[in-house]
This record gives structure tokens, C-alpha cells and sequence, in this order.
């Protein structure tokens, strides 16, 4: 097959919608504080960012401090009791409030449309579960983003990242030649590293998304300096990864689509 690029495939929350992935994190913190009358903080709730839910929970059960606090407050562990509870907490939640955090990321669509024109097919994956995502996907669609296919967390039996799969999913379904002629765009290091396990160039979103932790406002406000502080924070963790590009958000992406075709035009892959 020509050494062409195919695909590119996007995760949603801090990628395509919600600039800084607020929704999810936010919800976590509020699920726990209704759950158990655990104090969860947004910064330790954006920690697992990129995994599927029930899997972000259980991270969140293993982080040190938060793991410190929850015995200190419990006697004891978390349980995967526990887990389902917080799980079945969170998810109604999420349904109900995704709405409100379902605007397009500055950029997004117009990138869209493009890829649209010169031929690419529109894949993507993400953490959240089917049931979020019948209601996302509606919202998004009347904003004018409509993938070709969209992959969620608990759609297969195999999991979800870091592993490779809803990435190969998007590539069945979307019958694509070669790995090597998809890009997977995230803004998490989970997200990224799906794509990296699936043979995959892979970008990571240095300022819109949850490492970031900056509203729409604030990335709008900020001055250089602040901004380039941000990057100077989060592009090691993807670079750390195994990301072949970091940029700052997803209205980037055209000028590395184009570097990454002359690259596989010269013969080189992922």
C-alpha cells in the first residue's frame, strides 16, 4: 500500500471537547464526597486521567496519599465493593453533566472538516463508558463532529488502556491497511500509550487537556510565559511516554500530519 497516511484517531474529553477535561475529573471528586464523605481533590483526581473509569477509580484507591487518607478515615483498604459503589456513584452523574462540558475545543472542527476533504477517515477512543457516550455523542453531533467510529472503554472484553485494543478496534472498524498509517491524538499518557502499544504515531495535547488543568478562560488569558511554563510541565510526561510530537492543542495537528507523511514517504514507520 502507499506510505500514505489513513486515519487519525482522537480521544474526546480535553482532545475534541471539553478544554481541560473537566467533566470527568470534577465528577470524581464530587462521587467520592457523595459515595464515602471522602475529601478527593481535583488534583488528585486528574492523576489516572486517560484510563477507563472503574480502572481510574482502582488508581485512585492505589495512589499514596489518597490510598494514605482513605485507611486513615476507613481502618482499612479500598475494596473492590468499594470500587463498584464510587463506580455506580460516578457514572449517573457523569450522564447527567456531561452536557455541560461538551463544547468543542477551539480549532476542533475546522481540523475535522479538513482531514474530511483530503481523505481521512475519523476514529476515536476514549475512558468513558458507553453509556456517557450515547449522550456525548449526540451533543457533539449537533456541534458538527461525527466520527467515523468511537470505541469506549467498556465496549471490549480485552480492556481498555494503556492497552492497544480500542485503538485496533477503530482500525477494524474503520478498515485501515497498516497501523502505521494511523495517529492517535490524546491529551493523557494512557491515551498515548494506547496508541504507542498499537503500532500507531501518536501526539500528545500539551494544553488542553487534564495535565494541563487549564480552563478555557485561563489558556485564552495567558500570557506566553505562563503557557510555555505549562508546556515546560507537561510535554516531558508524553515525551516520557514515547510521543513522536507534543503540541499545544489539537488546531495544531495539520503541520505534524504533514511531517509525519513525509517521514513514512522516506520510508519510516512508528
Amino acid at each position: 500500500m502507499p506510505n500514505k497516511l489513513e486515519a487519525v484517531i482522537f480521544d474526546w474529553a480535553g482532545t475534541i471537547v471539553d478544554f481541560g477535561s473537566f467533566a470527568p475529573t470534577q465528577i470524581f471528586v464530587d462521587a467520592f464526597a457523595q459515595a464515602y464523605g471522602f475529601a478527593l481533590s481535583l488534583e488528585e483526581a486528574r492523576r489516572p486521567m486517560g484510563l477507563g473509569k472503574w480502572q481510574h477509580i482502582e488508581a485512585l484507591g492505589q495512589d499514596p496519599d489518597v490510598a494514605a487518607r482513605w485507611t486513615r478515615q476507613f481502618g482499612r483498604a479500598m475494596s473492590q465493593e468499594d470500587v463498584r459503589h464510587l463506580y455506580d456513584t460516578f457514572i449517573p452523574l457523569q450522564v447527567e453533566r456531561v452536557g455541560a462540558h461538551s463544547g468543542l475545543v477551539p480549532g476542533a472542527l475546522a481540523v475535522v472538516q479538513a482531514l474530511r476533504v483530503q481523505g481521512f477517515k475519523i476514529g476515536s477512543t476514549t475512558g468513558y463508558p458507553r453509556q456517557v457516550m450515547e449522550k456525548l455523542m449526540v451533543l457533539a453531533s449537533e456541534k458538527g463532529y461525527a466520527p467515523d467510529c468511537t470505541v469506549c472503554a467498556d465496549d471490549l472484553a480485552a480492556g481498555a488502556r494503556p492497552g492497544p485494543w480500542m485503538a485496533l478496534a477503530c482500525v477494524q472498524n474503520l478498515q485501515i491497511g497498516s497501523v502505521a498509517h494511523c495517529v492517535k491524538v490524546d491529551d493523557t499518557v494512557p491515551g498515548i500509550a494506547e496508541g504507542i502499544n498499537a503500532g500507531m504515531w501518536t501526539v500528545g495535547l500539551a494544553l488542553s487537556g487534564s495535565p494541563a488543568g487549564l480552563t478555557l478562560a485561563e489558556y485564552e488569558q495567558a500570557d506566553e510565559a505562563t503557557l510555555q511554563a505549562v508546556r515546560d510541565r507537561v510535554a516531558p510526561l508524553f515525551v516520557a511516554a514515547g510521543a513522536h510530537f507534543v503540541i499545544d492543542t489539537v488546531a495544531d495537528l495539520p503541520a505534524v500530519l504533514r511531517t509525519i507523511e513525509q517521514r513514512l514517504a522516506s520510508g519510516q514507520r512508528p
